[in-house]
């Protein structure tokens, strides 16, 4: 008997299908052939289904020439590909001090350790920097670990925090917690994140439960009684925003218990949702804050752990002892970007274009019968992609994808239905309205 599909399976394969034959390219083919046969298969990596032969700007080029403007950039290009200010810095600093060996300090390393101290809030005045956001949040753990004597954790289901045996630990996502024979890291304790599914695949949204989620934070922390840290990311990157009050009324668990709070601002952070940090929308100072990704200026590979000064307890011991621990030429792309958004407010920006954004997609699909919701804050924000009857639709979701790929723009689909869009902070207003239009004039089309 036939393989049956439903009406929308068939418009979804043929969408991959179109797109599939569009990669009938010999460059591109025997660069994906070699791809798949030279690295270690991975969900979500290897083998690729697609090449990239140049990046500038808001734009990513493939080997047969052809230009998407990109709104995933795996969150590294808040201040787009191969800014020039970077770039020159980058150089400058290869050719004055292109490395520091551990236990030497250097002028551009300590620089930015100052300039985070001095960017973050409160008291947050210590830093450590690693080569990636999963090794800096190892940093944060054991630092909470040192300080509070504890070793368990309480995180969030769908969460990510990296790849690492204890990132992965804390983190949420299947793909990353299965196909590891043994136990994770022990004491990784987990409750349902704000806006749950229960939540999120209803249409009234996190209002129904309120500040239910928070409660369940504070009932572990009390029934356990000994927890190191609560980490979690300040807005999930689906994109989901917490309801007003959830972050006050956790921290404030969070110190009845003794627990630190460190938030996850890999993706969020340096201005991406239109504050520097993300969880200065909710009106609070974590105790730890882990920043990466876009530190590096969308070039080089750079993460932050940015702690109150108080923590300092770990100096008898080694917590992050990484051979590019002060790397002068990462710490300099670093301190350009950081430059780049200040000195072009990019911060201000990503607010205002992010409002815009939201506003437009709101009024020309909120009513769709395929849209559940738009949400989000500054550059990042997100369509949730729903059947008629009010379910998640991977498969609309997916046709819609490769509907927007066909006419030049490439982002995320998270949690399977939700189109992650993650412009650049720098887009050009006349470039966003275009993206807006593909996506709007896809969603209609699969809606029918």
């Amino acid at each position: 008997m036939g393989m049956r599909h439903t009406e929308g399976e068939a418009n979804t394969s043929a969408a991959r299908a179109a797109w599939a034959a569009r990669e009938d390219h010999n460059a591109t083919q025997d660069l994906l052939s070699r791809d798949a046969d030279a690295f270690l298969h991975q969900s979500l990596s290897s083998p690729c289904v697609a090449t990239i032969a140049r990046a500038e700007g808001i734009w990513i080029e493939d080997t047969a020439g052809r230009r998407f403007m990109d709104f995933h950039g795996n969150s590294v290009h808040h201040i787009g590909y191969g800014h020039p200010r970077v770039i020159a810095a980058i150089k400058d600093q290869l050719d004055s001090l292109p490395f520091s060996p551990r236990r030497f300090t250097n002028d551009v390393s300590v620089t930015l350790a100052e300039r985070l101290a001095a960017l973050a809030p409160g008291d947050l005045g210590k830093v450590l920097f690693t080569t990636g956001g999963s090794d800096a949040v190892e940093v944060a753990l054991r630092l909470a670990r040192a300080a509070t004597g504890r070793f368990k954790t309480l995180s969030f289901w769908d969460a990510f925090h990296g790849a690492g045996f204890g990132a992965s630990s804390v983190g949420g996502e299947a793909t990353f917690r299965s196909g590891i024979a043994g136990p994770l890291l022990p004491g990784a304790e987990h409750v349902a994140p704000f806006n749950c599914s229960a939540c999120a695949y209803g249409h009234p949204g996190p209002e129904t439960c309120g500040l239910a989620c928070a409660k369940m934070v504070e009932f572990v922390l009390q029934r356990e009684g000994d927890v190191a840290a609560v980490i979690a990311e300040p807005m999930r990157a689906v994109p989901v925003v917490p309801p007003p009050g959830y972050w006050q009324a956790v921290q404030a668990a969070c110190h009845r218990h003794g627990a630190l709070l460190i938030m996850d601002e890999i993706p969020t952070g340096l201005g991406k949702t239109g504050r520097f940090f993300a969880f200065d929308h909710d009106g609070i100072t974590p105790d730890i804050v882990v920043l990466g990704k876009a530190l590096g200026g969308a070039t080089l590979p750079l993460a932050a752990v940015v702690a109150r000064r108080d923590l300092d307890v770990a100096g008898e011991f080694a917590i992050g002892h990484y051979t590019h621990e002060k790397n002068p030429v990462t710490a300099r792309a670093a301190l350009a970007t950081l430059d780049v958004i200040e000195d072009e407010g990019l911060v201000a920006r990503a607010a205002r274009l992010g409002a815009r954004a939201m506003d437009r997609l709101r009024d020309r699909l909120l009513g769709c019968p395929i849209v559940a919701d738009v949400r989000g804050r500054g550059c990042l924000f997100g369509v949730a992609i729903c059947a008629p009857d009010g379910r998640a639709s991977p498969d609309l979701a997916e046709r819609i994808y490769y509907a927007c790929l066909a006419q030049g723009l490439s982002f995320k689909i998270s949690a399977g239905n939700v189109l992650t869009l993650s412009p650049p902070m720098v887009i050009a207003e006349a470039d966003l309205d275009r993206a807006l239009e593909i996506v709007e004039t896809a969603i209609l089309d699969a809606a029918g």
